[in-house]
């Protein structure tokens, strides 16, 4: 048996017939999310009034599960779309309230409840299964938050390392903007794996872009050329600037060793594509 009392078929009864007033009680209670009804159709194709007699219709008949699978649609459908939390929060909280109408309005002519004692059982079971609702809905919309900027981390990883195959024996990695240390162990993971991957001879990195590095991000760098010859691949390093050769020099490495350096990424592709 499903229902909060044996007369839980007579509240959906009355629910149904009173539908209309239902809506307009609760489009009355949630004062910024009516303006929005036409607008989340449109983005998301979501109807809001009929999720709201479905929420309700599994509320009142006490389908705990029902009201969970619900809310984990809903947590995604909401996150997928990037609709407003504060909507949704003011939508359920109005939709609570106009249950708790509908049902003091039912008990006047129908005494669904006979005690104080019937009262508070029937307000826990209500307010539990609504709270459940709003409980998961927020764990699956922030699971999916959490899920889609993880890929977003990713992309912009492969992104911010950009190496790009000339040929099946060169490759260029073009470095743009700030390079602090984060970034740089990034440019190590990729650029020695896809070394590994491709078997590229040579690897020609363009630092024309680079607006800053630290003296201690320098240091790193050269050593990251150090591991890339040990893998068996040559660098050539463009686009050196003044004030990145400065930093260079009170570093105290040199790149002459363990890399060529070149004047710009143009010259030296234009000379490998003559030679090759």
């Amino acid at each position: 048996m499903g229902g909060i009392f044996e007369k839980e078929q007579s509240i959906n009864d009355f629910l149904f017939a009173n539908r209309e007033s239902f809506e307009e009680a609760l489009l009355q209670e949630a004062v910024n999310v009516r303006h929005k009804i036409v607008e989340f159709q449109e983005i998301a194709n979501i109807n809001l009034l009929e999720n709201a007699h479905r929420l309700v219709l599994y509320v009142v008949e006490q389908k705990k599960e029902q009201v969970r699978e619900f809310a984990a649609q809903e947590g995604v459908i909401w996150a997928k779309y990037s609709m407003t939390l504060s909507f949704k929060l003011e939508w359920i909280q109005a939709i609570r309230r106009t249950l708790w109408k509908f049902l003091r309005e039912y008990d006047s002519t129908n005494s669904l409840t006979n005690s104080k004692d019937d009262l508070y059982i029937l307000e826990g079971k209500i307010n539990e299964l609504i709270d459940e609702f709003i409980n998961t809905f927020f764990v699956r919309y922030s699971a999916y938050k959490d899920a889609l900027i993880e890929e977003q981390k990713k992309l912009v990883k492969n992104l911010s390392v950009p190496i790009i195959p000339i040929n099946e024996h060169i490759s260029v990695l073009p470095l743009i903007g700030d390079i602090d240390d984060q970034r740089l162990s990034v440019i190590e993971e990729k650029v020695l794996h896809e070394i590994d991957r491709t078997h590229v001879e040579t690897l020609i990195m363009d630092l024309s872009g680079v607006s800053d590095m630290e003296a201690e991000v320098v240091t790193r760098l050269f050593r990251i050329i150090e591991g890339i010859a040990l893998m068996g691949c040559k660098s050539e390093i463009t686009g050196l600037r003044p004030d990145f050769v400065r930093k260079v020099i009170h570093a105290g490495v040199s790149f002459e060793q363990k890399a060529e350096t070149r004047g710009t990424l143009q010259q030296t592709l234009r000379d490998y594509l003559i030679l090759h």
